[in-house]
């Protein structure tokens, strides 16, 4: 029985097993990049890891334990050479695994197994991001620089509101002089429709003093005629 043995065989025997995963550990060492199922990754991951870590110490004893393991000169040396200068700095986490998908036929879930340092795309693309770190340490760094930004949002927002309140203060003036220029003309028009009724009234005062006849003297003598005879009358009496 295996109870507890959570030991995936791959379906292969161990010779068989530890074959073909020596023969993927020298293709991945090589190549930087394969095309595996997941099941397999896995089981390579575990499996070149620890030899991944050996290779930083580059000495007779270091190289003789991994060629036991992969038997294959070339991808020794390679190991030694170009893959422990990219990973020196590393302490872990070799390795990376992007799922591809399933398989036509089996349904087998597949993906591609790199290593980490010979992505150069996803390198330039970490590079360009900043990087983050959960510590305590840079707790008076993080508060200085939060101060700071706060000072700079501050800063922005008192401009801002200067510039709006310069703003109505520009518009309030210009108001002002529209209603003042309003007012003037409003009190031109009142003047001229007062000196409008007193010109009518004049040029009506004209109109009747023109149409009043004028009285000619009567004529006096009737009224000498009338004495005359009054006074041949008193002759005669």
């Amino acid at each position: 029985m295996r109870h507890g043995k959570k030991f995936n065989h791959l379906g292969r025997k161990t010779a068989h097993r530890s074959a073909m995963l020596s023969n993927m550990a020298s293709s991945l060492i090589m190549h930087k990049r394969i095309n595996t199922t997941v099941a397999k990754a896995k089981a390579l991951r575990k499996y070149i890891d620890p030899l991944l870590t050996k290779s930083k110490t580059d000495d007779t004893n270091s190289r003789r334990v991994v060629f036991s393991y992969l038997q294959d000169k070339e991808s020794v040396t390679e190991l030694f050479g170009t893959v422990a200068e990219k990973i020196s700095s590393r302490p872990g986490g070799y390795t990376r695994i992007l799922r591809t998908g399933s398989r036509l036929g089996d349904n087998a879930e597949m993906c591609v197994m790199e290593l980490v340092d010979f992505n150069e795309l996803m390198l330039s693309e970490t590079e360009g991001k900043a990087k983050t770190r959960r510590s305590r340490r840079g707790g008076k760094a993080k508060a200085e620089t939060s101060a700071k930004v706060e000072e700079a949002q501050v800063v922005e927002e008192v401009a801002g509101e200067e510039v709006e309140v310069k703003e109505e203060v520009v518009e309030e003036e210009a108001t002002a002089e529209v209603v003042e220029e309003t007012v003037a003309d409003a009190e031109v028009q009142e003047e001229v429709v007062e000196e409008a009724p007193e010109a009518e009234a004049v040029q009506e005062e004209v109109a009747e003093v023109e149409e009043e006849p004028t009285t000619e003297p009567a004529d006096e003598t009737p009224k000498a005629e009338d004495s005359e005879e009054s006074s041949e009358e008193d002759k005669k009496d």
